[in-house]
């Protein structure tokens, strides 16, 4: 009996020492997103804020980094349009195509999803609104030249919250139309002049701050990317089922279509103070996931060493470029809050969609 004993009591400690079942973790979710793009920014532009600036960037704050590539449909160097469209609709599609597939069929943006989600949402850029990659997250033509297209389409849009320029595709039309009174029929407040603090969280907003672009950096355009954003995320987050922003640095690519890597340097400035903004929001809300890509790299921009009589020199950045077009290198992205773990790695544009659309809810 004595050995039957102990077999049934080592079979019992046997089972007792069994590993629980594990419990399937609950996928991360994020009531708000905020995705920030900047136009044209590679990894040397990215770099531009570490060299060239006082203190540490806004960039260090993020956890995770990964990179995307951004092939187009039919190219192999993607636009603006193409490589926004990527991101607004989870398709590849066409160099000038703006929220539709190869196939010129309109696509569901996130933007769309989000305000059918009962979610605030709002985009705002340094270009004007009606430009490639603003437009990308609420409008669907196949050019995206097609700026009065694009404003008319704005018109009926479910944006609640923009800022950028381009009043002129509203109201210095081809068809006499005047888009700013129909904005107003449809209940949207708009000011040709200024951002304004006092809105009122039931009511839609749109300031277009010039007649076409803003001014660059260099130009005078001052803090208007920091406090539009952080003027919209105050807006947009007296929802409570949350909102969608899309915020793009625009003019970080015009600086490299010139070859100026002033103008790059000063625009990457202001974005990643804009970053600031944004992560200081996020840290303290907890439940918003923010991601920051570029849609390509412009200039082929290089922080390259000094040649002085044939001899590299180490202990000076000399900046070089290489084209004044865009380039087809793999583009950074970075990610912080629920879900941000989802962006490490390496993947197409448009996975950028669809880890959002799985996040967001």
């Amino acid at each position: 009996m004595r050995p039957l004993f102990f077999m049934l009591a080592f079979f019992f400690f046997l089972g007792s020492c069994t590993p629980p079942t594990p419990v399937a973790e609950e996928p991360a979710t994020a009531k708000n997103v905020i995705l920030l793009i900047g136009d044209g920014m590679g990894l040397a532009q990215l770099s531009t804020a570490y060299y060239y600036g006082d203190s540490t960037p806004n960039f260090s704050r993020f956890p995770v980094v990964g990179l995307h590539q951004p092939q187009p449909s039919g190219a192999k160097i993607t636009d603006s349009a193409a490589g926004a469209t990527a991101f607004s609709t989870g398709f590849k599609s066409f160099n000038s195509a703006i929220g539709v597939s190869a196939d010129s069929s309109a696509q569901e943006t996130l933007l769309e999803i989000a305000a059918s989600m009962d979610k605030k949402t709002g985009v705002i850029a340094t270009s004007s609104i009606t430009h490639a990659t603003p437009a990308s997250f609420f409008a669907h033509v196949v050019n995206r030249n097609f700026h009065e297209d694009i404003a008319l389409q704005f018109v009926n849009a479910p944006v609640d919250f923009a800022a950028g320029g381009g009043y002129q595709y509203f109201c210095n039309r081809s068809d006499s139309l005047n888009l700013l009174d129909s904005l107003s029929a449809k209940g949207m407040q708009w000011d040709t002049t200024s951002l304004t603090t006092d809105m009122n969280p039931e009511s839609r907003y749109a300031f277009l701050l010039g007649p076409d672009s803003l001014h660059s950096m260099r130009g005078g355009r001052g803090n208007f990317l920091p406090e539009a954003t952080a003027d919209a995320i105050d807006f947009l987050s007296t929802d409570t089922d949350g909102f969608f922003l899309m915020v793009e640095g625009s003019q970080i690519d015009w600086g490299g279509h010139a070859n100026n890597a002033e103008y790059i340097i000063t625009e990457v400035a202001d974005f990643d103070q804009t970053l600031g903004a944004v992560l200081d929001y996020a840290e303290q809300d907890g439940n918003t996931l923010v991601v920051v890509t570029a849609d390509h790299e412009t200039g082929g921009f290089a922080l390259s060493s000094l040649q002085v009589y044939g001899r590299r020199d180490y202990g000076y950045i000399n900046p070089t470029f290489s084209t004044g077009g865009h380039t087809a290198t793999l583009i950074p992205v970075l990610a912080f809050g629920p879900g941000a773990d989802k962006f490490g790695g390496i993947y197409q544009n448009t996975d950028i969609f669809s880890k959002i659309r799985e996040i967001l809810q």
